[in-house]
């Protein structure tokens, strides 16, 4: 069966048209203003709602295997859908670690039998797997994730030497969480001899400081100049390093690129009073400065993705006592798209630039094949939102396995009404369809 979507406002390639989109078999088949049904053809009237092609999130950690208390990867990728996200790349701090071939094609199994929406994943660099990074095939993965900072699963990255081998040898992007560990540790030496072990969750941006990104992400910057490496900096949080970035180039030119978080650009370190530990995250939330220096640099270009760093834990986890034993990280990935058209209703970013952020450039930055935008011949990852639709985010309409959000209480005026993955209906008026219809990634690399 064919699927007709009629009378919808499409947003792809920087423009909204009025027309028809017709879905055969996986792909998108036609675009036109006006189609015709024929033959065994469903047909859906957009009554003048949104079109928008999948949003891909390149940075999720959906725990599996190993950590499947918090969540997994059927879990995650259904709240996914649900958001309109139709593509994820994970992330390998999950147990064991994903830093070989061998554990990377155990969760594309995983994957395959469990996700509703395509999939990709990182493998993870250490200080001593770089032979296997190098063994890796260009088309295997999304790329290699470095963490240059300690974060949730240990696999801080601090041989510099190791580094410059990893920079230097590995082709495909470099994905990499940039805190410097000194200065980290530094602060936290100092809170600790201030509070003991009661360290307030507000001091969380002064520990993991703006001092210690700029710090991690101007060396791995300036490194990637020196070996030509293709180098992506995950979650930006300071207005610092936003002058690090450049906009006078086409992004399928650029070899320095970067990804903003939602959180980042949603909530500020006011928001710690309320949200206390269901807002700790690595690289902390910062200031309003902050965030307002991250919008600037997302509208003008010099970041290039939005997307979520989606980490859940359980609730009884982030409620522990001791700032040291909260685990960093929130579920986001059911309300990323509506957070970002809650903006466009503010007037803060265009329908068009959320997603050229959150569609177009992740399938640039990733080479990723047929997928990002609303053509014909691309692979039907399609999004009907209704721009007038509010809602609360509550607990009954939260997906997470975790069962939690940080957006708990927040209204919404646009809602996720239909998914189709690879021209199956995932999603549809509040509920997931039981089948998984993810696709592993194919790259054109």
């Amino acid at each position: 069966m064919k699927t007709l979507i009629k009378n919808a406002r499409m947003v792809s390639d920087g423009c909204i048209g009025e027309g028809d989109l017709l879905i055969a078999g996986d792909r998108i088949e036609k675009i036109a203003k006006d189609i015709t049904p024929v033959g065994n053809c469903k047909v859906i009237d957009a009554g003048g709602k949104l079109l928008l092609p999948g949003a891909i999130d390149d940075q999720v950690h959906f725990r599996e295997p190993g950590l499947t208390h918090k969540a997994t990867i059927g879990s995650e990728s259904a709240a996914a859908v649900a958001g309109g996200v139709t593509t994820f790349f994970e992330q390998p701090n999950t147990m064991p670690q994903t830093i070989s071939i061998e554990r990377l094609e155990e969760k594309f199994a995983i994957a395959g039998r469990t996700s509703y929406a395509n999939y990709s994943f990182f493998l993870g660099g250490t200080n001593d797997n770089l032979e296997e990074l190098k063994r890796l095939d260009r088309k295997a993965c999304a790329g290699v994730k470095l963490f240059l900072g300690s974060s949730t699963g240990n696999m801080l990255v601090d041989n510099e030497r190791t580094i410059e081998e990893i920079f230097s040898n590995v082709d495909l992007v470099i994905a990499a969480h940039c805190e410097d560990e000194a200065t980290i540790r530094k602060n936290l030496g100092y809170y600790e001899s201030v509070y003991g072990e009661n360290i307030p969750m507000g001091t969380h941006p002064l520990i993991r400081s703006a001092e210690a990104c700029y710090l991690s992400s101007s060396k791995a910057i300036a490194l990637a100049k020196k070996t030509g490496a293709r180098l992506h900096v995950f979650h930006l949080s300071t207005a610092r390093e936003t002058a690090l970035f450049r906009n006078d180039i086409p992004l399928k030119d650029k070899k320095i690129t970067a990804e903003v978080c939602v959180h980042h650009l949603w909530f500020s370190d006011a928001d710690y009073a309320e949200k206390g530990s269901l807002i700790k995250w690595n690289p902390a939330v910062k200031t309003a400065e902050d965030r307002g220096a991250l919008w600037t640099a997302l509208l003008d270009d010099r970041l290039d993705v939005i997307a979520t760093d989606h980490a859940p834990h359980t609730w009884e986890e982030k409620h522990q006592v001791g700032y040291g034993r909260i685990p960093s990280g929130a579920p986001l990935v059911q309300h990323s798209l509506v957070a970002m058209l809650e903006k466009v209703q503010e007037g803060v970013i265009s329908v068009e630039k959320v997603v050229e952020k959150m569609c177009h450039n992740p399938a640039i930055l990733f080479d990723i094949a047929d997928r990002g935008y609303l053509r014909e011949g691309y692979f039907a990852d399609v999004v009907l939102v209704d721009m007038n639709s509010p809602w609360v985010v509550a607990k009954d309409n939260l997906l997470y396995k975790c069962g939690w959000s940080p957006m708990e209480g927040q209204g919404f005026r646009s809602r996720i009404v239909s998914t189709w993955v690879n021209g199956n209906l995932a999603y549809d008026n509040g509920g997931v369809i039981p089948a998984c219809y993810g696709a592993r990634v194919c790259f054109n690399r």
